[in-house]
């Protein structure tokens, strides 16, 4: 397909992907040269969404060539490779694209620490130990309580036959004795629970590739803000928002990354994201790894139960041939640590070293894999991801619904 109907399609995702973005603050810029501690479609088309789409379950096929096309609303599916896992680990070892930084996750134990009551305790702090009391691991549960411990991500572990677990929150502590390979869920229950005050911390931040080929996505970013910002703003919920973004592009570009600290005042946000130009890039590849590090790092994430998003937007892999950069591997590992969830959405062609890519990063931090749908010419959807069966809905009812969800655990 031309590459202009790939920016066509993109641009119609984010124009609904906006909704999310209120407020950013003043931007800090890295230098170009980082130093790391890195509805009628035709076959082809975008597919349009129905005004009040529901969600629909689709089998992925192969995309066929069309002309390029502008609708005001798309749809897009979404997988969750943690809750599908066999088909995840089939998917990884049939992968046989360009290289990655890959990280053995075959070995998984889901850990879930719950109040006395039976509800998810979010924000609680887990280590992991061997059994003669070495460190291993260390992380914050999601909101639904949960988090993941992968033992063949870290070294000197294949010799371990036990693990000590201990999970603490607000000065309450249990910890077990768990066998190794005796179960993949493990559960920690602590007399505690947490506080909120008023509302929920939320925040949420956007990484987004604003290299040139997602020109048009910034374009109608700008167009959409405010009536889709008034959509979050209405969440029942009612949660203490806030929103950041970063930016990026590449080397030897006017920036690398371009960070937009979190910020609540909607004003604020809609003045810097008119801002935003997207240019710049020229090969496939970006420096998504300093942008995601960027993302972790520099914004200050709340911590005490708050809820922690990112949702990474892009059509282009990172580059992996960098000298002294970071690594997306080991940043995706932190924000386990951290409790930072990870959407990462798929926009215009991303290849498939992309899309395994960003299914590493999504899997790894508990979140999901996104992906635009196109219509197959026959009244059907269709993907070149390879994920088999999969949820369709439109962009913002899904991304909305996802914001939600995790909101929902908190009074679960």
């Amino acid at each position: 397909m031309p590459v202009s109907f790939f920016r066509a399609v993109a641009a119609s995702s984010l124009f609904l992907f906006a909704f999310i973005l209120m407020a950013c603050g003043a931007a800090v810029e890295s230098p170009a040269a980082p130093v790391p501690a890195s509805s009628g479609a035709s076959a082809g088309e975008p597919a349009a969404a129905a005004p009040a789409a529901d969600a629909e379950t689709h089998g992925a096929e192969p995309s066929v060539g069309a002309d390029q096309a502008q609708v005001q609303s798309i749809k897009a599916g979404e997988i969750d490779d943690n809750q599908r896992w066999d088909e995840y680990l089939r998917y990884r070892s049939e992968y046989f694209g360009p290289a990655v930084h890959d990280v053995d996750v075959s070995e998984r134990y889901v850990i879930s620490v719950r109040d006395v009551a039976g509800r998810s305790v979010p924000d609680a702090l887990v280590r992991v130990s061997s059994d003669d009391g070495n460190p291993i691991f260390e992380g914050r549960t999601y909101a639904d309580g949960r988090t993941l411990f992968f033992p063949r991500a870290f070294p000197d572990v294949a010799n371990v036959g036990a693990f000590r677990l201990y999970a603490e929150k607000e000065g309450v502590s249990k910890a077990h004795d768990m066998e190794r390979g005796q179960g993949t869920e493990w559960t920690v229950n602590l007399d505690a629970e947490p506080s909120y005050g008023d509302a929920v911390p939320l925040d949420v931040l956007f990484l987004l590739d604003a290299t040139g080929s997602m020109a048009d996505e910034i374009n109608q970013i700008k167009r959409t803000l405010v009536s889709i910002s008034e959509r979050i703003n209405a969440l029942p919920a009612n949660p203490d928002l806030r929103f950041g973004m970063v930016t990026y592009r590449d080397r030897e570009d006017e920036f690398v990354t371009r960070v937009y600290h979190f910020e609540p005042d909607v004003q604020k946000f809609t003045d810097a994201i008119k801002s935003v130009a997207a240019e710049g890039g020229g090969d496939d590849p970006e420096s998504l790894n300093e942008a995601l590090h960027m993302a972790i790092h520099a914004p200050e994430w709340r911590r005490d139960d708050a809820v922690r998003l990112v949702f990474l937007v892009a059509d282009a892999p990172p580059h992996l041939d960098y000298s002294q950069d970071y690594d997306y591997a080991k940043e995706m590992a932190i924000a386990l640590e951290r409790g930072i969830k990870i959407f990462a959405v798929a926009s215009s062609d991303l290849s498939r070293q992309g899309e395994y890519i960003f299914r590493q990063i999504a899997q790894h931090t508990m979140g999901r894999f996104i992906f635009l749908l196109y219509a197959d010419g026959k009244g059907g959807l269709t993907t070149p991801h390879e994920v088999g069966q999969y949820t369709v809905e439109q962009l913002d009812d899904l991304v909305v619904r996802l914001v939600e969800e995790e909101l929902a655990h908190l009074s679960q």
